[in-house]
């Protein structure tokens, strides 16, 4: 983590700390602001970032015995500045008197940009903090300069403290680990998706009632940098809606999916690439249950391309929204790793909406995979495996299988174990699609196409090749272009089939 930031003002007219009785001018040396002790009512504190601040700068806040709220609220100027400049952006959020420490158990929330005000209170919380006792000490207010203007960044924050007997801390529920399935089957998910506890504007239930329409089993929570939506999960769930909960950790150097991590799993994202921290967290999603998945790797937002190296991944998130360039880029760069037949190792391909608001589109698009019930554990090992395909809405259906000669079959995610000589007949059966054009492709790129196919929407197709001429074969299905040669809008693709030895 880059180092922390304090002391005031950096030369930009220091701090000023006003209370209800007084008010001091604070001097530093540093970027930010630390405020003084004080024994509550309202206090504001100002400071002014310089450009080059710390990613993340902590304000302290002494919280007194006897109090039984927090409220914060911050303003920060925008001024001007030249067209392609970034201008000012501040993100905020809370830690108690449990500390900062990168993955410590300080953390009480964040709503990076969403918000200019929250509260904490031992029995309610804005959403996206967590709510719980107000504890005498020293908390702290985490600023994250997400971009800052050539003129620096001056902030005012505005911190109430009431008195008062402490509430009772509410027991969080959480969704059950399992829902109604149908056995073996492909159950359909999405698990990029955003509430009003992060920057979203849906509530849970909202989300799960979209969910449904699209015809999902499954989703996964995934708000930037908090858990505090997994204790309001729990009625948007049912039998008919598996809800995996986890975070999207947005670091500086991209974000990354927790999927389908045990209830109230915080994964700090206080870090760059440079900071060598990633492989820490990444195991810590892995023994919390879930999967780490980067997201949007080759989103082209300041901060949002994946930085960190894929070693500690265990799925990839190639489509991601409604297809647009840089999933194209995402796809050939997966499509690169699949190269040596799985022989080493390699990366699940998946997809998700990543829906915020309206008009985003929960479902758009949608991972297929095949489980042997709908529950966390089974859906998480059949992503893991890469049992499954991404499709464009709930009417598409594909069925990818290699057989050799012997009559001994793979499916989508599995190796077809067979020497290179072998006759493997590959077959593609396809609904939902009408008017796509099918490729089939392998490690030595697009070997056959068909299509477009008809307005019903069916179709197969069926190739020949050995495991000496194809490592693996995957189908994509793609919407007609009027570019010629330049492939359309995806409709859906598949995991692999490997060919060939173990």
């Amino acid at each position: 983590m880059r180092a922390r930031g304090g002391g005031c003002g950096g030369g930009k007219g220091g701090c000023v700390a006003r209370t209800g009785r007084a008010s001091a001018r604070r001097a530093g040396n540093g970027p930010g602001c630390r405020g003084p002790a004080y024994v509550g009512g309202v206090t504001t504190l100002r400071g002014t970032l310089p450009p080059g601040s710390p990613d993340y700068v902590y304000v302290p806040v002494h919280v007194p015995p006897g109090t039984a709220g927090l409220h914060v609220s911050y303003t920060y100027d925008r001024p001007p500045v030249p067209a392609g400049t970034p201008g000012n952006a501040l993100d905020i959020g809370l830690f108690d008197e449990r500390g900062t420490e990168p993955g410590g158990p300080g953390f009480r929330g964040w709503s990076g940009g969403a918000r200019t005000e929250f509260f904490v209170r031992a029995d309610e919380a804005t959403p996206g903090y967590l709510p719980g006792p107000l504890r005498p000490g020293t908390w702290h207010i985490v600023l994250g300069p997400y971009t800052v203007a050539p003129q620096g960044l001056s902030y005012e924050l505005t911190v109430t403290l009431t008195p008062g007997a402490p509430g009772e801390t509410p027991r969080p529920v959480h969704p059950p680990a399992r829902a109604a399935g149908r056995g073996r089957d492909w159950y359909r998910g999405d698990c990029h998706l955003h509430s009003w506890h992060s920057d979203g504007r849906r509530t849970p239930a909202r989300i799960a009632e979209l969910a449904r329409r699209a015809g999902l089993d499954f989703v996964n929570s995934s708000d930037h940098n908090t858990t505090a939506s997994h204790a309001h999960w729990a009625d948007a769930a049912g039998d008919d809606l598996l809800v995996l909960l986890g975070e999207e950790v947005t670091t500086r150097n991209g974000h990354v999916l927790a999927v389908g991590t045990d209830p109230g799993t915080f994964i700090d994202w206080r870090y760059r690439a440079r900071d060598g921290h990633w492989g820490r967290f990444a195991r810590e999603i892995r023994r919390a249950g879930g999967l780490a998945v980067p997201a949007h790797p080759y989103a082209d937002g300041i901060g949002c391309g994946w930085r960190h190296g894929l070693a500690e991944a265990d799925a990839v998130e190639v489509w991601n929204g409604p297809w647009t360039p840089d999933d194209e880029v995402a796809l050939a760069a997966w499509d690169a790793l699949l190269s040596d037949g799985g022989r080493t190792s390699w990366l699940p391909a998946m997809g998700s909406s990543d829906a915020h608001r309206a008009p985003d589109t929960v479902g758009l698009p949608q991972t297929v995979v095949l489980a042997e019930d709908l529950t966390r554990a089974a859906v998480l090992e059949g992503l893991r495996a890469g049992r499954s395909y991404v499709a464009e809405s709930r009417h598409v259906r594909l069925a990818l299988t290699a057989t050799a000669a012997d009559g001994r079959r793979a499916g989508i995610g599995e190796r077809l174990t067979a020497a290179d000589d072998s006759g493997v007949t590959v077959n593609l059966e396809a609904s939902g699609v009408p008017r796509c054009s099918v490729r089939l492709v392998t490690d030595q790129g697009v070997v056959a196409t068909a299509g477009p196919l008809p307005v019903s929407g069916r179709g197969t197709l069926e190739w020949h090749t050995t495991p000496a001429r194809t490592a693996y074969v995957r189908a994509e299905l793609r919407h007609e272009t009027a570019l010629g040669p330049v492939p359309g809008v995806m409709a859906a693709f598949t995991n692999p089939v490997f060919l060939g030895g173990a």
